[in-house]
């Protein structure tokens, strides 16, 4: 197919627009990793921006011999294993029985949980609830109460859908009960979408802190981002500054980045693996609904 010149520079223009899209999103983070690997003095004077000044992995290493780092970073990995499993397991089983046209009561599950998707009690009621079935500062009420999204099972069931009724009803001839066409049938051929919801569930659940902000008192069971979000926000006098370790001043500037960083890397080396099924499972989800 020949392209005219109207279709090239559209091409030169979308290019030129997500090339800005990249430097809007990659140009922060360099300036963290900048930060991060500068010296005190530089940050004091306001001399870092793209490229360190005075390079040095002080911060990382203060920040990596700190056990309330460390800890903190292995127990959100954990939570988001742990979370993301229990969120697939969830969806799964919510999505699966609703493409069946002999459910009973269909249509009424399917408002019910549409419902849930646009109105809500709100934060109080839900700090009342938890309290009441005494799930406060326990590990657990970060994975419970957030642990199915309905936009994300929407996708799950639309991706279902597309799969031919014929693959389930051969099996049925055969025998085959809805647990084990859900394991032999559904799931294998639905990796892409496993796989892409799996990464929204993990990054939302590495990404989140305000459940644990609401929720959870006990300081060594704050995931890594509400550890951060206590580090920028609450390092501004001597007292704290030191409690936190920052005694030298610019060297606190140095340490919030490198917290970022530590923050932010681990999660980021997760989407090259799961790449190759994101688009796929986002539109192939959307085929039907």
């Amino acid at each position: 197919m020949i392209k005219t010149s109207t279709s090239k520079i559209g091409d030169w223009i979308v290019a030129f627009l997500c090339f800005l899209l990249i430097l809007v999103c990659l140009l922060p983070m360099l300036n963290v990793l900048a930060r991060s690997l500068s010296s005190s003095d530089a940050l004091i004077r306001n001399e870092v921006l793209l490229l360190p000044k005075g390079l040095n992995f002080n911060s990382y290493k203060m920040v990596i011999e700190d056990s309330k780092y460390t800890w903190s970073l292995i127990w959100t990995a954990i939570l988001t294993v742990i979370g993301t499993c229990v969120s697939m397991f969830m969806t799964t089983i919510c999505a699966y029985p609703l493409i069946y046209d002999n459910l009973k009561g269909k249509r009424f599950i399917n408002a019910m949980i549409l419902f849930t998707m646009y109105f809500n009690a709100g934060t109080i009621p839900m700090y009342l609830l938890l309290k009441d079935i005494k799930l406060l500062n326990k590990p657990a009420v970060l994975i419970i109460p957030y642990c199915l999204s309905v936009f994300n099972m929407i996708i799950m069931r639309s991706f279902f859908f597309g799969i031919p009724d014929s693959l389930r009803e051969s099996a049925e001839i055969d025998g085959a009960g809805p647990i084990r066409i859900l394991i032999k049938i559904y799931l294998p051929l639905s990796t892409p979408v496993i796989a892409t919801l799996s990464l929204f569930y993990a990054v939302g659940r590495w990404n989140g802190f305000s459940d644990a902000l609401m929720y959870m008192n006990k300081r060594e069971y704050w995931p890594i981002q509400l550890l951060l979000y206590n580090i920028l926000n609450n390092v501004t006098s001597i007292e704290v500054a030191t409690q936190e370790g920052f005694t030298k001043p610019g060297l606190a500037d140095s340490i919030k980045a490198a917290t970022v960083m530590f923050a932010t890397v681990p999660i980021l080396l997760v989407y090259p693996w799961l790449q190759k099924y994101f688009i796929t499972g986002v539109t192939l989800g959307s085929i039907k609904g």
